[in-house]
């Protein structure tokens, strides 16, 4: 029989669950719930209140798009909890509340908590190895986690800060620009780039979606890095602007410092109609180390290319300096329509160079450039 009352429907799913749960004898190790129906369903309280006193480990509720769904005090006795997904819920720890010292792994997903909250969530979970942090507005986040290995940002946030992340291995960040948040990048006068890449040496794989170049690039120093990426083999940055100098510069150091890099993929953003005439190219000879040499890297992908003069410098910067390139592919923006065979024109120039001809010839079974064409 097919049922449209929401309340029947509520109801019978709410039944079916307390019966089970309150049948069940054994201790229960995971619990997820993930229903329309049930956000304020005050049955909820109940069960996890039976869940903190049943050794709980893993606890996933994600509950509908209505009404946010406030926690209750028990969930933070679940004192065995390993791992925490909570999307639209509302929380507010006790003052008692000492962390979850069990947790590894933490998802948090539109979840209304205040900002000063969710910093000493995390700092009192000392094994958390695992960090998921979406839909956030306007925050300014320091983390303090000396086992996290991945953490996952996306959301408004007015500054990042990684303060104790040794061991972290993979980031993957998505910032939201807002006017305000681009008003406080304006007045920033901190260096952002060592706030947040300057502690985590063990980093093998850097995802950088929409603005988190141009963060970077706020109060940016043109100094040493403060330390190497000995293993960062994967960086993947989308929308950079390649007529901002700044930017080139994030890109430069961390792909000159990173001497195990493996795989590049570089997106643009960068307008041909507001580029300037005369652009600065001696940059590419006084920033770049003569000696640069990009030996493991493989496989380059640039995409949404507008064919501006430091986008084209950069290319050729990477084929100059990349003796183990296997393939190189290079697509252009789709608002690039009558620059694209002048663009493709310069590549071929810039292959058929002196300095790059032989190179080529000699990987040239290897060699895969693509501009809306393969080159065998």
């Amino acid at each position: 029989m097919l049922c449209n009352d929401n309340g029947a429907v509520e109801d019978s799913l709410a039944k079916f669950i307390t019966r089970f749960l309150f049948l069940h004898d054994e201790p229960i190790h995971k619990f997820s719930l993930s229903s329309t129906y049930l956000q304020s369903s005050p049955d909820i309280d109940q069960w996890l209140l039976f869940l903190s006193r049943n050794d709980i480990k893993e606890l996933i509720l994600e509950l509908g798009e209505g009404e946010w769904f406030r926690a209750p005090s028990c969930l933070f006795s679940c004192r065995k909890l390993t791992r925490l997904e909570l999307i639209r819920c509302e929380l507010d720890p006790p003052s008692t509340f000492k962390g979850f010292l069990c947790l590894k792994y933490l998802n948090l997903q539109q979840v209304l908590i205040a900002p000063d909250i969710v910093e000493s969530l995390i700092s009192s979970c000392p094994l958390l190895e695992s960090l998921t942090l979406s839909y956030f507005d306007s925050l300014a986040l320091t983390i303090c986690a000396p086992n996290l290995k991945y953490l996952c940002l996306e959301g408004e946030f007015k500054d990042i800060c990684l303060k104790n992340t040794p061991l972290l291995l993979a980031i993957s960040v998505a910032m939201y620009m807002t006017d305000d948040i681009a008003e406080h990048f304006e007045q920033s006068s901190s260096c952002n780039f060592d706030k947040f890449l300057g502690s985590v040496p063990c980093l093998e794989r850097l995802i950088g979606h929409i603005y988190l170049t141009k963060y970077l690039s706020i109060g940016n120093d043109l100094g040493k890095l403060p330390v190497a990426y000995n293993h960062l083999k994967v960086i993947e940055l989308y929308q950079v602007s390649f007529e901002d100098m700044k930017e080139i510069l994030v890109v430069l150091r961390l792909i000159v410092n990173s001497p195990c890099l493996q795989e590049l993929q570089i997106s643009g953003s960068s307008n041909t109609s507001t580029a300037t005439e005369a652009p600065d190219l001696d940059f590419w000879e006084k920033e770049c180390p003569s000696d640069c040499t990009f030996s493991l890297l493989e496989t380059v992908k640039m995409t949404d290319m507008s064919g501006v003069p430091h986008e084209m410098e950069f290319i050729k910067f990477i084929l100059r300096n990349s003796p183990m390139l296997k393939t190189m592919s290079i697509t252009p923006s789709v608002y690039v329509t009558d620059g694209r065979l002048n663009m493709l024109i310069e590549l071929k120039h810039t292959l058929s160079g002196s300095n790059l001809r032989k190179k080529v010839s000699r990987e040239r079974e290897k060699l895969d450039l693509g501009f809306g064409i393969k080159r065998r």
